[in-house]
This record gives C-alpha cells, structure tokens and sequence, in this order.
C-alpha cells in the first residue's frame, strides 16, 4: 500500500518516529505541500494522512487509487466528507487525543488574564520592585476565579474536561451545546440555553465545532448579551469569532480580556486586529501540541490505518 502524509510537520516536526507507520506499506512524508502540488503528490498512493492540506472532491477525481484518508487531527472540515462517502474513500480523523491538552491551556490562558504573571514578571525584572515603597505592589487588577460562572459552548469531551477542571478552581459552570446532557448536571453545572449562558458567565470558553450554526456565534449581537468585564477564551476555531467585532467589544471594555489560540486566517500573514489589541492573548494555535498528544496523535493515525487494513475502519466520519 502506497501511504502519504502530505503536512506531517506540524504534527511531528521529527521528534517522533514514523516507523510505525512506515511498517504499514511505502510511505513518502511531506513536512509540507502546496494547494497546487497536493494531487500530484497524493498520485496513485491508497491512503493519505493530512493536517491542513485540504482535499476536495477535485482532487480525489485526480487520485483515483485513493481509498482512506485520515486528519492529523480532531477536526475535519478540510476533507469533502460528501465526495468521499460517494467514491467509497474512507475518512477517518483522530478524537480526545488533544483533551488534556486543551484543558491545560485554557486555564493558563484565563489565568494568565487573571494574574498577569508575565507581565509582573516584566516589571520586577525592570526594576520596579527595587524601587517600590511598600513591600508589594500590583499593575493590573488581581481576580480570584473561584466562586466566578464560567460558560462553555460546546460540551463534547474538551468541553467537559474544561468544566471538570473548572469545578475543581472551584468555578460554577453553565454548558450550551446542540444536544444537552442532563446525566452531565450537578449542583455546579448546568445545561442553559445560549443566551442565559451569555448574560450569567464570568468568563465564555469555546469548545465547539466549526459548522455553518458555529461560523461568528460570537458577533455584536452576543457580546452584546455577555456581562460587562467578560473573558473570553477561544480554542476551538478562529471563524466562530468575528474578529472586528470582538475588537470593538475590547475597545468599549465590554470584553475585559480575549484569549485566543485560533484566528480566522492561519498564519495571519497580513496581520491581525486582535494580535494589536493590548487586552487580547493570542497564541499560534498550540493547545494541541505537547509533546505527550502528539504522540497521542500519531499513536491513534497508526491504528486508524491499520484498522482500515484489516477492513475494521475506526473513527469513521463520512459514514
């Protein structure tokens, strides 16, 4: 079996062997590959792994061998599932390998808004605890979460690992998603309609998937339901943001401070709003990317393959 990865950087930039996958037919790695050059390289191979490089039904006409495809990833909005359920070609993606992960950063994003360490850090190593007149001192509002609301907007398993950990900082949490949980609810959480979770949360974190329903949930329309001084978190997918419009809620103060890791353009090459704005974290899309998920990550694509192999195809999403 002729085996292709067509973006395999970013996921293992050679810190993590692809021997595995390499025992599992002829296997060409890509760190990269252009729009243009992707059916070229996809050519007669069976089975192709990609991150980003998206595939369409254009493509998959180009490479008629093609049988399985499988995301380097959770999300998988850069496969025509449609063309490929039509042509028989198998998509798989890789879940819950990133949930820790993504848990992880979420709370160093709310409390690097809470606690600025970075910034203190700064200002001691300027000098401006050597010249203070009191033993302490602080730049920026200190906030204590426990006791806060926090609002997620999707509950699948990040959602629930985030509100998992949120219960133990000792937060309150309110959960939207398509389909509540009710075996989910206790006396600290609790499945709300979008707009109660708007007006009651402390803080907003985004754990949803990207679908025409998600593309700019968060508009002037819903910032406008949110409590003054919100935080909002966002690691899910940059298009679930208007972008202008979060800028112009930072600017009037409505939103107190905006975490991001995702933007609607990756890489943003001309720039963006929210990178400029002084209240506004922005990360290069790293919740993922520990080391221990991406060997996760790696570890689950292998299987995905062999499971197709063995004619026993697992994490199927074009079924």
């Amino acid at each position: 079996m002729k085996i292709v990865v067509l973006d395999g950087y970013a996921a293992n930039p050679n810190d993590i062997s692809w021997d595995a996958m390499a025992s599992l037919g002829e296997l060409t790695v890509y760190d990269r590959t252009p729009v243009e050059e992707i059916a070229g390289r996809i050519g007669n191979a069976e089975a192709v792994f990609t991150n980003k490089a998206p595939i369409t039904r254009e493509t998959m006409e180009h490479c008629p061998n093609l049988k399985f495809i499988s995301v380097l990833a959770t999300g998988f909005n850069i496969v025509d599932t449609a063309a490929a359920k039509e042509k028989g070609i198998v998509v798989c993606n890789v879940p819950a390998y990133s949930t820790t992960s993504v848990t992880q950063h979420v709370f160093a994003m709310l409390l690097a808004a809470c606690n600025h360490i970075s910034e203190h850090s700064a200002s001691v190593k300027q000098g401006d605890w050597q010249n203070c007149k009191d033993f302490v001192y602080w730049n920026y509002p200190l906030v204590e979460i426990a006791g806060k609301t926090l609002g997620i907007v999707g509950m699948g398993q990040i959602g629930q690992s985030v509100a998992k950990a949120a219960k133990a900082f000792g937060m309150k949490v309110l959960a939207y998603s398509r389909t509540a949980k009710p075996e989910l609810e206790d006396e600290s959480l609790k499945f709300v309609s979008l707009e109660e979770l708007l007006a009651q949360s402390d803080v907003i974190s985004l754990h949803c998937p990207l679908t025409p329903d998600t593309q700019g949930i968060i508009c002037e329309k819903t910032l406008k339901q949110m409590k003054d001084g919100v935080i909002l978190i966002n690691t899910s997918r940059g298009p679930t943001i208007v972008e202008q419009d979060l800028y112009n809620a930072l600017e009037s103060g409505k939103v107190a401070y905006a975490a991001v890791d995702v933007l609607a353009k990756e890489p943003p090459r001309e720039g963006s709003l929210l990178i400029d704005h002084p209240n506004c974290f922005v990360t290069p899309h790293i919740a993922w990317a520990p080391f221990e998920a991406r060997v996760r990550l790696m570890n689950i694509s292998v299987e995905n393959l062999k499971a197709f192999q063995k004619g026993q195809p697992q994490n199927v999403v074009n079924k």
